[in-house]
């Protein structure tokens, strides 16, 4: 070929790259304007279901955020575009490439996430209907015997704080002319639906003075204000039904229509992000999206506003101080805040409800539900015994609840007497009321035994207004008190027995199954039983106490730690909350018998604190960041200190750091990364893992959505008996050499969209006893020789709705006990039946039970 058919070929390909260049260039502002169409009609959408009022998970929230961010980005970039000059023709290419990359990218989260997202809400709302009105038809019976003046409404949705996803049902059985009746209503998306225990809710209404304080907190919620807004205030004692009044209000149906369903609820605490939680508010209540650098809710905005007035109601729950009231009024024409409070503001807020102690009777009511499951003091009990013990409760309902609770099932007047008598002694005359009401708690807590108690008080290590995981607090339970699984289960329902903590959802069902995993299941705590835990762990000097426990989140470590700190101290579990933490921030402290370290922060960065390194005996160490983008972690030459690990949580952390560490963690048996970012650091890691943990047993993912497959250096750990991976969209295959882990008896791969086999490695798995593939719709395939699985005994496989089929291998499952899948495959499971004996096939209910929907 001669040079000149050469040259005549390159300039033929360069002009074809040329026309391709200049055509991308063209097309830009039409690009520009496709993608703009496109958005205008999404971004509205996810907005109002990010800031409808009900409190997202956050993974959802993160997902919908993540969502929303592109969305803005495809939005400017095609700003950018119908600005951008034709002549500049290397930035209208430019802008182009960007365009058809979050095109593309908005696609693949429409094509694979919002299906899910629809699916399970359509069926998570039709289910939960169906059982809770079969719930209200079995209270409605229940009820048949009380007072016209007890109400008891049940809800379909989230307490304040939970979190829910899609539309809530608000289900009431109220007190209406003609007796109880039964209101179901759709409620608008923007509603946040507030129910909660069948005691909190029985405590508001108990009473004469419960209708009372109703109707005076509706009258001050609907007083005319012409074009101001207003701030009014429900306020009381700890525990005494403040936040299930408020509840109950925004259920109301006069308060629903007066404000036309717009009603918000937030849960403040005592460790609140302010800024976070205002631009929330504002873009909530205003549909306007705050961008930019510094967060500030622009000008225009602000003026926009003042010229409608639209009845919104806004519910702060929990304000501890002030400054939160100031930061979080929106100055929004028609707007009402509702605060709730332990104090009164009477400086910023001139109308205010004080929250009435129960009377006698109704006090009496309460603990006889609770401790005798009737309205009323048996025949069988001393009546002046029990009169007396509930004196002692002061009416106060929380204390009437917890003590209630711990005399259920005595009969003995001894036992009745010894409960008068501690309650007795833990009054005193020189103490705050609400502290003394904690001591009377406190002598109900006594009661349990050592190792009950002490597991209630390890609950003052978690923050304030969070679910504890299930999962962070059974192995801490495990390590500190050196339980076994099944003791620290029996704990975990005494506990919840004595109303000391609270199961959210199904935990207690979920976490009795002999191969639950805890990574999605959780507890909450009343505040005021928190403050009771730290009460009572605060009683010897602080060097000496066993927990070492920030009460809430501060920008720096308490100042009574500082002056004690040039003496050891003997704490066994220590647990820090706060924002950003530099190294600055830190000073010297020694903990030779830490077991626990707890570090909960907000913030992108975090400088892990140099004291680790005294730690000599730490067993547990759990990062939890609750600000709203995952944290880089900075001294990571920590961790070469830990010979001692043996439980290692984080979440919502950034590309995690053991990878990265070349000193083997010699005692780790567990990890959990939880909505972590992985950002494919596992992928193609060269690193020996088997080196690194050479005795970790359990591995779990959860929500880490950009984990697209795992490092095969994952199966040379010889030692795991058990892998979780869940919720992560975007893995599409396991390794093949999965079949190497002889040890592994639990595979949990489950809510994983884009998985559409298992390696076929996984049929040498001789000790797996568990596989749960549940909720992987792409799953097409079972390997064949699945049979081979001789100790497999259970197997989950419901909402896998691309499998047709189950390999002709199953009748050599002689182990298979149990099987959950839908009815689609029942019938084939039913025909295996007949060749293995003790088989037990479960068809699952119609309910795509996804966590970050059900929460």
């Amino acid at each position: 070929m001669d040079s000149n058919s050469i040259s005549s070929e390159i300039v033929s390909e360069v002009t074809k790259e040329l026309l391709k260049v200049v055509r991308r260039a063209y097309s830009c502002r039409s690009i520009a304007e496709q993608l703009k169409q496109t958005v205008d009609g999404l971004l509205p959408i996810v907005q109002e279901i990010r800031y409808s009022g009900v409190e997202l998970p956050q993974t959802r929230q993160s997902q919908l955020s993540e969502l929303a961010n592109q969305l803005n980005l495809a939005l400017d970039l095609a700003r950018k575009a119908s600005a951008s000059p034709r002549w500049n023709v290397y930035r209208s290419v430019q802008l182009a490439k960007k365009m058809e990359k979050v095109d593309r990218w908005i696609a693949k989260w429409i094509q694979r996430q919002m299906p899910v997202h629809a699916l399970a809400d359509g069926h998570q709302l039709r289910v939960e209907t169906d059982q809770r009105i079969a719930k209200i038809e079995r209270k409605i019976e229940e009820m048949a015997g009380l007072s016209p003046m007890v109400g008891c409404p049940v809800a379909v949705g989230s307490v304040a704080g939970e979190q829910k996803g899609g539309l809530g049902i608000d289900v009431m059985v109220g007190e209406q002319k003609g007796g109880f009746g039964i209101d179901v209503m759709v409620m608008d998306h923007k509603l946040g639906v507030m129910g909660g225990t069948k005691e909190e809710e029985l405590v508001v209404l108990v009473g004469a003075g419960a209708r009372v304080g109703k109707e005076r907190v509706k009258e001050m919620l609907m007083r005319e204000r012409g074009e101001k807004w207003g701030v009014v205030g429900i306020s009381g004692l700890g525990g005494s039904g403040k936040t299930t009044l408020a509840r109950e209000i925004c259920r109301d149906l006069e308060i629903r229509a007066f404000f036309k369903d717009r009603i918000y609820f937030e849960t403040v605490s005592q460790s609140p992000n302010l800024e976070t939680l205002k631009l929330n508010l504002w873009e909530k209540i205003t549909g306007y999206t705050v961008m930019g650098t510094y967060n500030q809710i622009p000008e225009w905005q602000l003026h926009l506003v003042q010229r409608e007035k639209v009845p919104v109601l806004v519910v702060l729950d929990d304000i501890w101080d002030s400054s939160q009231i100031e930061d979080l009024t929106l100055r929004i024409p028609g707007c009402v805040i509702l605060v709730v409070s332990r104090s009164k503001f009477p400086s910023l807020i001139l109308d205010t409800y004080e929250m009435e102690l129960l009377e006698e009777e109704a006090a009496l009511s309460l603990f006889c539900q609770i401790a005798f499951e009737q309205d009323s003091i048996p025949a069988t009990a001393d009546k002046k015994l029990v009169k007396q013990v509930v004196s002692e409760c002061k009416g106060l309902p929380l204390a009437l609840k917890v003590v209630a609770a711990s005399m259920r099932g005595q009969s003995s007047p001894k036992m009745w007497a010894g409960a008068r008598n501690r309650l007795t002694r833990a009054e005193s005359i020189s103490v705050p009321h609400e502290t003394g009401l904690l001591e009377r708690m406190a002598a109900s807590v006594d009661c349990l035994s050592g190792k009950v108690k002490e597991c209630f008080l390890d609950l003052a290590s978690f923050p304030e207004d969070k679910k504890i995981p299930l999962a962070v607090l059974m192995n801490l339970w495990m390590e500190i008190h050196d339980l076994d699984e099944e003791d620290a289960y029996a704990v975990l329902v005494e506990l919840s027995n004595k109303n000391l903590l609270t199961l959210v959802k199904d935990a207690q069902n979920k976490a009795g199954d002999l191969y639950s995993t805890y990574s999605e299941l959780s507890v909450t705590q009343h505040d005021v039983l928190r403050d009771l835990a730290i009460h009572m762990g605060n009683r010897e000097p602080v060097n000496s106490r066993r927990r070492l426990v920030m009460p809430r989140r501060e920008d720096m470590l308490p100042r009574d730690w500082e002056r004690n700190n040039n003496q050891k101290f003997d704490a066994q579990i220590v647990s820090i909350h706060t924002g950003e933490m530099k190294e600055s921030d830190w000073f010297e402290m020694c903990f030779p018998k830490a077991e626990v370290l707890i570090l909960n922060f907000s913030s992108s960065t975090y400088y892990l604190p140099p004291f680790i390194t005294t730690m000599k005996n730490l067993r547990t160490l759990v990062l939890t960041n609750y600000g709203t983008t995952c944290a880089t972690l900075e001294n990571l030459t920590a961790f070469t200190s830990l010979n001692s690990l043996r439980n290692l949580w984080l979440e919502k952390i950034r590309s995690p750091p053991l990878p990265k560490t070349t000193i083997p963690l010699k005692s780790l048996r567990k990890i959990s990364l939880v909505q972590c970012e992985l950002n494919n650091s596992l992928k193609g890691s060269k690193m020996d893992l088997s080196m690194t943990f050479p005795r970790l047993s359990d591995l779990t993912i959860d929500h880490c959505i950009d984990l697209k497959e795992i490092p095969s250096s994952i199966c040379e750990v010889a030692s795991l008996t058990s892998i979780t991976i869940s919720n992560c969209h975007d893995l599409t295959e396991l390794p093949y050499e999965l079949g190497k882990l002889g040890s592994l008896e639990i595979l949990r791969v489950y809510s994983c969209p884009a998985l559409k086999w298992l390696p076929g490695s996984i049929c040498r798995l001789k000790r797996l006893k568990y596989l749960d593939i549940s909720q992987c719709i792409n799953m097409r395939d079972l390997p064949e020789e699945l049979g081979h699985l001789i100790s497999l005994e259970k197997i989950d496989m419901r909402e896998c709705s691309q499998l047709r089929s189950i390999p002709r291998s199953y009748s050599s499952l002689k182990s298979l006990g149990h099987v959950v899948c839908d009815e689609e495959l029942a019938s084939f499971w039913k025909e295996a039946e007949r060749e293995i004996p003790d088989l037990r096939v479960q068809v699952a209910e119609e309910c795509y039970n996804l966590d970050w929907i059900v929460e």
